[in-house]
């Protein structure tokens, strides 16, 4: 016995009585000890509270008299005698007669009893039948809820022990109850808080105040494959004297709920992620950016490791062939790993060409155009999935253990695939993931398709701008010459700007500067022949109004085509330059101690309206003057006025005597922007 066990001094000597602490004192059980003449020779105080009669009254009075209906005194007499004669004990109910005079049924149990000098007395046991069927009910009304209860119960002791463990609890935590019973909480449940739900539990027996409904997350040893979760509820336990006796735990398993909440969220973030896609795969008419997009978007969700590879057929517009088994040769585009790892080091780097044989998964698929799956990957996937041994070696040691190749597939052609690992995520791919990933990659083929037909197009566009523009000769008399070609940096295709350097008689030379509106290759070509008249007629030696007004006609012969165009014709011997204007930009002027201005002169209508006359201006040259005659991609914006763009021009021109190739740099770094939308001719003369 604990010292917890006595009484305190407090408890036994003081003034008020002490409350009710345990089930007798509940039942309020009274005892009656009587001898073999039936008189009654002790008398509990229950037994006062019981039947009404006081010590005094009761004592040596005979039982039967005092509380037994006379119709009943025989039936008693008899089981008085059988008790005291055979030693049997007797149980059960009978109406008693209380000293208000009322008639109770009250429950006894009788057993005999013997002194040290062998004396019979009977000893009965009493309390209110209705009171103790009620409370026989309420525990058996318990017992039933607990062992049939879908919820686990246990009960702890106040050192937070278990006690007792129902049977559903045996079920959530998979351990036997025998195997609970006096042991702590930690070493039964073995999840990421269990410090903090003891926590929980003597923060409980300390205040009284129940904790419901806590969440908590875990795997259990029966199914350590898969989380589970569980709502723990904690209550204190007390007798009805207020004395702690321990704390009761529910708990109530509610993975379905947490799974379910789990798949919702998952789905959630996979409808976001593909809203993502939407807007950031496919932002540009560029390939390899498209394909970055691409990985970057599912290395922040869908995998660890991330590759977009496209086979080298298809990436030059080639008709891939039929798919057989042989090797495919793949061009890297994109490499992204959602952390460090020496993984990246097994992946082929963007920009490199990779010949894979038709065992690789990666070929396969391609070959099907249809997704491989390994969901673990073993020591017999790796070297279906890396390029070597050294790869194989690299991708165990990053921890590799589920894999993933979707067809990048745009109009019924197969371009590529998405290449997909694992390592930090220790849950596989899994069928969710095959349609994830299959979407994105659809979403993003289209975008590469696109791109790669642009691409193709617009080189074909610019190797033919690039070669209707001149290869002057590198001195032209009086004049030092610097010129550029860019075209467009952004998703639009190669324009129809164009420059020239024309020699002609008598030393003079025609520098002439022209923009056809449109893009393509159709505006390349348009370009190309307005180039080779310019050339035709300037060998005419024809003024420079003269030759716009030709090029005017030729162009108002070409469908749907705007020309603008600026001619200038520089005589070294007299510094004259005469020049026309076709709707174009005005040439600006650099002189040495001035500050550069803007040629003022008759803007003209562009080629192609018909009919209307156009005029020229002398504008006169001395040495070290320097002319700069351009396109409007150099200036024009969608952001700024073409004033402020004009101003800014006028401020890169500030050091005539610069040269004329680093002038040509920095007018085209200071003006230009990556984005920029339109191609750009620039022609810079010095006169000498």
């Amino acid at each position: 016995m604990t010292a917890e066990s006595f009484p305190s001094e407090e408890a036994e000597y003081g003034s008020a009585p002490p409350g009710p602490i345990g089930l007798l004192d509940v039942l309020s059980v009274g005892a009656v000890v009587v001898d073999a003449d039936g008189r009654i020779v002790f008398w509990t105080p229950q037994a006062q509270e019981l039947f009404g009669y006081t010590a005094e009254e009761a004592l040596g009075t005979y039982a039967a008299r005092l509380f037994v209906h006379p119709e009943h005194l025989p039936a008693v007499a008899k089981l008085f005698m059988e008790v005291l004669e055979t030693g049997r004990s007797w149980a059960g109910a009978f109406p008693i007669r209380h000293k208000d005079g009322s008639s109770r049924l009250t429950e006894f149990r009788n057993m005999r009893l013997l002194d040290d000098l062998g004396d019979v007395y009977a000893l009965g046991l009493a309390a209110d039948h209705n009171l103790l069927q009620r409370v026989e009910t309420d525990l058996a009304l318990c017992e039933r809820l607990i062992n049939q209860s879908p919820i686990g119960l246990a009960l702890m002791d106040p050192d937070l022990r278990y006690m007792l463990v129902n049977p559903a609890l045996e079920r959530i935590d998979g351990v036997p109850a025998e195997d609970h019973i006096g042991r702590h909480l930690k070493e039964i449940m073995d999840l990421p808080d269990i410090d903090t739900i003891e926590a929980c539990l003597r923060q409980v027996l300390t205040t009284g105040t129940p904790l419901l409904d806590q969440y908590h997350v875990g795997r259990p040893p029966t199914d350590p494959e898969h989380e589970h979760a569980w709502s723990l509820s904690f209550y204190r336990l007390e007798d009805p004297g207020g004395r702690v006796l321990g704390a009761a735990t529910s708990v109530v398993d509610v993975t379905e709920r947490h799974r379910a909440a789990a798949e919702a969220d998952r789905a959630r973030r996979r409808l976001a992620l593909i809203a993502d896609a939407s807007t950031r795969v496919g932002t540009t008419l560029e390939v390899e950016r498209t394909a970055r997009e691409l990985a970057e978007i599912a290395a922040s969700e869908l995998a660890d490791i991330v590759a977009v590879d496209v086979l080298d057929s298809a990436l030059a517009c080639r008709r891939t062939r039929a798919p057989d088994n042989g090797p495919e040769l793949f061009r890297a585009l994109a490499l992204k790993a959602a952390r460090p790892t020496v993984a990246l080091r097994a992946a082929d780097p963007p920009g490199d060409l990779a010949s894979y044989e038709g065992d690789r998964l990666v070929t396969l698929c391609v070959h099907t155009g249809r997704p491989v799956l390994v969901r673990h990957v073993g020591e017999r996937d790796l070297p279906r999935i890396a390029r070597d041994a050294e790869a194989v070696a690299l991708l165990a040691q990053a921890g590799v253990h589920s894999y993933l190749a979707v067809p990048l597939i745009a109009h019924g052609e197969v371009l590529g695939a998405l290449d997909l690992k694992r390592t930090g995520n220790p849950l596989p791919f899994d069928q969710d993931d095959v349609v994830l990933a299959g979407e994105l990659a659809s979403r993003a083929a289209v975008a590469i398709d696109n791109a790669r037909w642009f691409q193709s197009v617009r080189n074909t566009a610019l190797t033919l701008q690039r070669s209707l523009l001149p290869d002057h000769a590198p001195h032209h008399t009086g004049l030092e010459l610097a010129s550029r070609y860019q075209p467009a940096q952004s998703t639009s295709e190669v324009g129809g700007d164009w420059y020239d350097v024309i020699g002609l008689t008598d030393d003079k030379t025609a520098l002439v500067v022209g923009d056809v509106m449109g893009n393509g290759i159709d505006a390349a070509a348009t370009m190309g022949r307005l180039r080779t008249a310019t050339c035709a007629y300037a060998d005419l030696d024809l003024a420079p109004e003269a030759v716009l007004q030709h090029l005017d006609k030729i162009t108002c012969d070409l469908e749907h085509y705007i020309v603008t165009c600026l001619y200038a014709v520089y005589d070294p011997r007299t510094g004259q330059c005469r020049i026309a204007n076709a709707g174009h930009m005005p040439p600006a002027l650099a002189r040495p101690g001035r500050a550069p201005d803007l040629l003022d002169l008759p803007a003209g209508a562009p080629l192609g309206i018909g009919g209307i006359p156009f005029e020229a201006t002398t504008v006169q040259l001395a040495p070290g003057d320097l002319l700069v005659l351009y396109t409007d991609g150099l200036v024009e914006t969608r952001h700024h006025p073409i004033d402020e763009r004009l101003d800014a021009l006028l401020t890169f021109l500030d050091e005539p005597r610069r040269p004329l190739e680093e002038t040509c740099d920095l007018l085209l770094y200071g003006l230009r922007h990556p984005e920029d939308h339109d191609d750009v001719a620039l022609l810079v003369a010095r006169a000498l």
